[in-house]
């Protein structure tokens, strides 16, 4: 993909969808933590079935931390791994409190230091919380990011420096949402719906379609 094609390929994801937004449902800086904490290896819809009512009980780390273990457990036990990210969010709440006054860092260091937080999930946080374009690489990202030819990488941090190069500076702000919307809706992984993309004049693998069928 070339630098002209990356910079149309954005400009109609753009068009299309000038404000995109996180699928996740949140009111505060840490719901959207919990929650992205918790959508490891499961979809945005069953997480948001689960913190409905765990963050209509638990708001805040406090409270949260004060539900302990056993009862975050119940909460979310339609999600994958959700002993394992029951003990992480709750451990995660005692450090918000004992270490930040019960506020989320701002920093990648401070949240890559919670139990559960790695790379992608700051990055979330980084750039939903606080506007900083950081690229969150997902499955969905990974897969449109070398599929289209756009950035791409053998494992998620080199696709995201790819990305963090290759896509102009005024849409890195959005531009990790669009690829996940992108990649869950159009270019799916088994079979991409072409014959839906708006972005298909830009993107390599619909030449490479192209060009085999001629």
């Amino acid at each position: 993909m070339t630098r002209a094609q990356v910079e149309a390929f954005f400009a109609t994801l753009a068009a299309a969808n000038p404000h995109p937004q996180t699928e996740l449902v949140y009111t505060s800086v840490f719901e959207l933590l919990a929650a992205v904490l918790l959508s490891a290896q499961a979809t945005d819809a069953s997480v948001n079935k689960a913190t409905r009512a765990l963050f209509a009980r638990a708001p805040t780390p406090q409270r949260m931390l004060a539900m302990g273990v056993e009862a975050v457990t119940e909460h979310i036990r339609t999600i994958g791994l959700f002993r394992t990210k029951a003990k992480h969010l709750v451990q995660t709440c005692r450090l918000l409190v004992e270490r930040h006054g019960g506020e989320v860092p701002r920093s990648r260091e401070a949240l890559q230091a919670l139990p559960g937080v790695g790379r992608k999930t700051a990055n979330v946080v980084l750039n939903v919380a606080f506007g900083e374009p950081t690229m969150a690489v997902d499955t969905h990202i990974f897969r449109v990011a070398n599929r289209t030819g756009l950035a791409p990488g053998k494992d998620p941090l080199a696709v995201e420096h790819a990305l963090l190069k290759r896509v102009p500076a005024p849409y890195l702000r959005h531009a990790h949402h669009w690829l996940i919307l992108h990649g869950r809706y159009v270019c799916l992984a088994r079979k991409p719906r072409c014959e839906l993309c708006q972005v298909r004049p830009c993107c390599d693998f619909a030449r490479l379609q192209s060009a085999a069928r001629e």
